[in-house]
């Protein structure tokens, strides 16, 4: 917990340490210029980030993107002035502790998904209905549940609530990352083999791979939420345009995953702007038009 605590302390330092809070105190209006937050490792957040940064530029905005390794950071920052938006945040459930601490400076803007949830997954040849059918499906499985970084909240639900759960504490609980999990997934879907993966949605793997999330009647994953546009203090006031348009925005999940598929698949690292001005011809209905 100690070193969660330092680790808080010193990105949050590092947020305003660039002349976030100077620039954009909160109130401020902050000009022409906004500030996204994002963590650029939930891909959901990357790829909403870019398609927001890429509309409003369009728009004549400029924009400069604050990214964070932890949820923590961001949520403080926005709630002072540092950030101006959080696209694609999981105030309802992931990150409730949060979203309830800073609240009161912290606008909720809409939620454009709301079907997000954490879940365990097989493709959709697997024999497996339920997360109660995977201790006779064992051997087929090598014994082991494939899952990604050891510090994810998925992570820690799947060790503390699922696993003892469903008496499933002789298996291996494989941790590595997220790409390391989409290596196994891939290798076991081109065998058409067994596999238990972690998984979350919205995520483009779901399509991608045509996976199918075990049933969970324990309810041992928690309940679903949604992904919500998160403004500091006074955003929708002075940015009423911006603030109705977020609002408007809905997708459903094969929208929503091929806009990620082309941020994290098609062009990849460096190219997201690209890939999300690529999408927004595709699908002109998500466009911001500032009257």
């Amino acid at each position: 917990m100690q070193a969660s605590r330092r680790t808080f302390t010193t990105a949050l330092a590092s947020l305003m340490a660039g002349g976030a809070l100077a620039a954009c105190g909160r109130g401020s209006g902050g000009g022409k210029t906004l500030r996204l937050g994002f963590i650029p490792s939930w891909s959901d957040g990357l790829s909403m980030t870019h398609l927001v940064k890429t509309q409003l530029e369009k728009a004549g905005y400029r924009i400069k993107l604050t990214d964070l390794s932890e949820a923590g950071p961001l949520y403080a920052g926005l709630s002072q002035g540092a950030v101006d938006l959080y696209p694609s945040a999981w105030p309802d459930v992931t990150h409730k502790e949060y979203m309830d601490k800073y609240r009161k400076y912290i606008e909720d803007l809409g939620t454009y998904y709301d079907a997000a949830k954490l879940t365990w997954a097989v493709p959709s040849y697997s024999s497996m209905k339920s997360i109660e059918d995977i201790k006779s499906h064992a051997s087929q499985i090598g014994n082991k549940i494939i899952g990604i970084e050891p510090g994810a909240g998925l992570t820690k639900v799947s060790q503390e609530d699922v696993i003892p759960d469903y008496g499933l504490g002789d298996m291996k609980f494989l941790t590595s990352s997220t790409t390391g999990m989409l290596a196994e997934l891939k290798k076991a879907v081109d065998a058409k083999s067994e596999i238990v993966v972690t998984l979350w949605h919205p995520f483009w793997a779901n399509t991608t791979y045509n996976m199918r999330d075990l049933e969970d009647p324990k309810g041992a994953l928690g309940k679903g939420e949604g992904l919500h546009f998160l403004g500091r203090e006074g955003f929708a006031k002075e940015y009423p345009e911006i603030a109705k348009w977020l609002g408007s925005i809905k997708m459903d999940e094969p929208t929503y995953g091929s806009l990620e598929d082309l941020v994290v698949n098609t062009y990849g690292e460096g190219k997201e702007d690209e890939a999300a001005i690529a999408w927004s011809k595709e699908h002109p209905q998500y466009d911001f038009k500032k009257s």
